[in-house]
């Protein structure tokens, strides 16, 4: 069963510049790092455009079922480069206190 994880944050107003550099680092590191995200089927960046909060966005990633999400998280969270480089730059451009995760799943 298709899974979908949906993250939600809100982005710091004087970092909407350095947020959009790090998205597309985030993409080259992705490819740098295929091992990491075997499990991530695809997956979307959004900002918000009407509505919401200003400088909101939201990450969705797509897996085959939970199992591969929690493989996949796990893996990130164990990734020495990711845990010191890639996430301490995420968490310095996203806002104190807005960011969410939900899992979703379609409706059949």
């Amino acid at each position: 069963m298709t899974v979908f994880s949906m993250e939600t944050y809100v982005v710091k107003p004087d970092k909407l510049s350095e947020f959009t550099a790090f998205v597309k680092n985030y993409e080259a590191y992705m490819k740098k790092r295929p091992e990491l995200f075997k499990e991530l089927k695809s997956h979307k960046v959004f900002s918000h455009l009407l509505g919401g909060n200003w400088g909101g966005g939201a990450w969705m990633g797509e897996y085959e079922n939970l199992a591969d999400l929690e493989k996949n998280f796990n893996k990130l969270m164990g990734d020495k480069e990711f845990m010191t480089k890639m996430f301490p730059e995420w968490n310095a451009l996203i806002v104190p206190g807005t960011y969410s995760i939900n899992v979703w799943t379609p409706v059949p």
